[in-house]
């Protein structure tokens, strides 16, 4: 009988945030805390860094540390790509995912926005697929997949017969995507990318263990969105937390150095939202507790709380990508960043080198933010969070990642600018407008 290659892998997914550390905030403050060397940080698109032949690391001043960073980056990678983090608990034990993945094609789960790591097929099955011989619409070359570990962001368990015994995902299911260089959704990895095709609420809504309205919620989500306050994982039951569900985008995560705060509402460092996400979202095995919000999650081992570090050397490591070349109008653009810093006062928030004022007050470990009625953004999501404020967005990649602010409500932005023109009454011009868009494209 002729083998049929196949490609990709339909599993459900729950929004990647990231982890941190059990005793709390503070302590997960003091990863971000760490004096680290300023080593030029790697391309998101990149796939390595050799630490024993990186020029920048030649030298005598900070060589240890540098060392040490850099085997934290390829620790980090490694836990971002691969790590489970033991969440099998929730996608296999509870929600029983392997038993649909067994039914669904894997044309199906591309449409659903599931990615191919093309760099993880062997030749043979890059020739059959040129060739036409894989059978996209034949759920066993899912599990080829699974077996491959070709599918970005989900780890899968084959045995001998075939078949496919526990599922599990990793924090690239949401936040890494692909270059398209095969074909549409397989391509070479891009860590840090948001996966705007992802169709988290479609994909968690074919579990057999969910009732028909939590289903038909989840549904309504669309693609490259989550809610991250609407359930948490305890290790063995799926807890509701807020409802209505207010999905939110899946941000990127590159570019994010010096940042400090990750999230839309900044209820704490990097670190404190990979917990959070890491243990309560993707259901990882792991201690998370912060009394501001009610949430206390205490399971022994803790597979996630030691492995924040290295994930937050990695995820620092991530650049942002350059806008490609004509994307933009670079004499409109010059305009438009006068604009910024000047009678558009998008300086005032949006502070250089990040583009954003989260740090910008008298304690850098505690976030300075805006009222959601200052910025003219919906209070409803901010209401679920520890802070119940907005934090100013970092300026980053912005043409990769439409839409725009955190519940997407700016399909372009081109809306974004005229949203603040309307609030702020700045009485822009047409082409003062689309100067502005012409250097946000740029940034």
């Amino acid at each position: 009988m002729r083998r049929v290659y196949s490609l990709v892998l339909a599993v459900p997914i729950v929004l990647f945030a990231f982890l941190q550390s059990p005793a709390g905030p503070s302590a997960a403050a003091a990863l971000e805390q760490r004096a680290l060397p300023q080593i030029a940080p790697i391309s998101a698109h990149t796939p390595g860094l050799s630490s024993a032949q990186d020029p920048r690391l030649r030298g005598d001043d900070g060589v240890i540390e540098a060392l040490r960073e850099a085997r934290g980056i390829k620790e980090g990678r490694q836990i971002f790509r691969y790590d489970t983090f033991g969440d099998e608990q929730l996608w296999t034990d509870v929600l029983r995912m392997h038993e649909v993945i067994a039914t669904v094609p894997p044309a199906t789960a591309l449409a659903v926005g599931l990615k191919v790591d093309v760099e993880a097929l062997p030749r043979p099955v890059i020739d059959a697929l040129r060739a036409g011989q894989v059978d996209l619409t034949n759920p066993a070359v899912t599990i080829d997949l699974l077996r491959l570990n070709a599918v970005v962001g989900v780890r899968g368990s084959v045995n001998e017969q075939g078949q496919l015994t526990s599922v599990g995902i990793t924090c690239a299911l949401c936040h890494s995507s692909v270059d398209n260089s095969f074909t549409t959704g397989i391509g070479r990895r891009m860590d840090g990318w948001a996966n705007t095709d992802l169709n988290v609420g479609a994909i968690v809504a074919l579990s057999p263990a969910l009732d028909e309205a939590t289903k038909a919620e989840f549904r309504t989500w669309g693609p490259g969105k989550y809610d991250p306050r609407h359930h948490a994982f305890d290790g063995t039951n799926i807890i509701p937390l807020n409802s209505p569900s207010l999905p939110i985008v899946i941000p990127p995560i590159y570019g994010l150095k010096g940042v400090g705060f990750e999230t839309f509402t900044a209820d704490g460092p990097i670190s404190y939202w990979n917990s959070y996400v890491g243990v309560g979202q993707m259901g990882g095995q792991g201690t998370f507790n912060d009394p501001r919000i009610g949430l206390f999650i205490n399971q022994t081992p803790d597979l996630v709380t030691p492995k924040l570090a290295a994930l937050l050397d990695y995820q620092l490591s991530l650049r942002p990508p350059k806008a490609p070349k004509g994307a933009f109008d670079p004499v409109a653009a010059a305009r438009g960043k006068r604009l910024f810093r000047n009678d558009a006062q998008c300086a005032t928030c949006h502070q250089s080198p990040t583009f954003t004022d989260v740090l910008s007050g008298p304690d850098r470990r505690v976030p300075f933010l805006h009222d959601p009625a200052e910025v003219g953004m919906d209070s409803r999501y901010a209401a679920r969070s520890a802070t119940r404020r907005y934090r100013t967005t970092p300026l980053r990649g912005l043409l990769q990642h439409p839409p725009y602010f955190h519940d997407g409500s700016a399909p372009d932005l081109l809306a974004v600018v005229q949203q603040y023109d309307q609030r702020f009454g700045l009485n822009l011009t047409s082409a003062q407008k689309a100067d502005l868009v012409e250097y946000l494209k740029s940034l």
